[in-house]
């Protein structure tokens, strides 16, 4: 029997960052999942506040040459990787200059939002979909987790919905209470559209006049999981979608439980 494959794509990971709850979990569920005999592929940004040379980071080549349009630019993208000590784990890292290069993560030295992180999640999710695909490694589980994940449900399910690599993939979208403190612009519909996509296929983001991420990724998602202290606007997408969902009460039966979750999503 095949090895089920996971793909596991974070906004942040230990050793790497250290922002929030995802760090830790992003760092401890794919060797979990690795351990208990499934194949994984990890990736996530490389934030300029990454140091490469601790961290032993360098270019794929192969991978790396794309450019990914964002609002009518290209942005080339950049893969790197780098393996963690002691965990026969890889961590692929996606690069670009003009989004990652800056030495904070979300916010600027005022604890302001940058007013590019839109444009930023839309390079990150469009160029995490486009290097699986030069992988040419089919998942059995894209389990995203963290905000900056949150257009991937929605482009594999729209524009990548006849690509065949992903035609067996369940997505799994895990909701965090930290996101952004400020609403995306009005703009956010046109820009992370893709493709022949418009606006309007963009409608489940909204939520009266701003965006709601999670409201967004969960209506694209096949599966969702949440934590027992989920804030208001995680309860209110739990209570309007109809999808298998795990409630993580215990960080301990975390892991265990989600590997379960896994095996009850691909055998449906």
């Amino acid at each position: 029997m095949d090895k089920k494959r996971v793909l596991i794509v974070t906004q942040e990971m230990q050793p790497f960052t250290a922002l929030s709850e995802i760090s830790e979990i992003a760092r401890q569920l794919p060797q979990y999942v690795q351990e208990n005999g499934m194949e994984i592929r990890v990736l996530m940004p490389k934030y300029g506040t990454i140091n490469e040379r601790r961290h032993r980071l360098h270019e794929v080549v192969r991978l790396s040459g794309m450019n990914i349009i964002v609002d009518d630019d290209d942005y080339p993208l950049i893969i790197k990787v780098a393996s963690i000590p002691g965990a026969r784990m890889q961590v692929y890292f996606l690069d670009n200059e003009e989004f990652f290069k800056r030495k904070a993560v979300f916010t600027d030295k005022d604890g302001k939002d940058f007013e590019d992180n839109a444009d930023r999640m839309i390079f990150f999710c469009k160029g995490t979909i486009e290097t699986v695909k030069k992988f040419g490694w089919a998942p059995d589980i894209i389990h995203c987790h963290g905000w900056m994940t949150s257009m991937i449900p929605f482009y594999l399910k729209t524009a990548y919905k006849n690509e065949p690599l992903f035609s067996q993939s369940k997505v799994v979208y895990s909701m965090y209470n930290f996101r952004p403190n400020e609403s995306f612009s009005d703009r956010f519909a046109s820009k992370a559209a893709i493709n022949n996509l418009e606006d309007k296929d963009l409608k489940a983001f909204e939520n009266g006049k701003g965006v709601s991420l999670h409201k967004g990724a969960a209506a694209f998602s096949d599966a969702l999981i949440s934590n027992g202290h989920a804030d208001d606007d995680v309860k209110y997408v739990l209570d309007n979608e109809d999808k298998p969902h795990l409630q993580v009460e215990d960080k301990e039966a975390y892991l265990k439980d989600c590997v379960g979750f896994y095996e009850t999503i691909t055998s449906e």
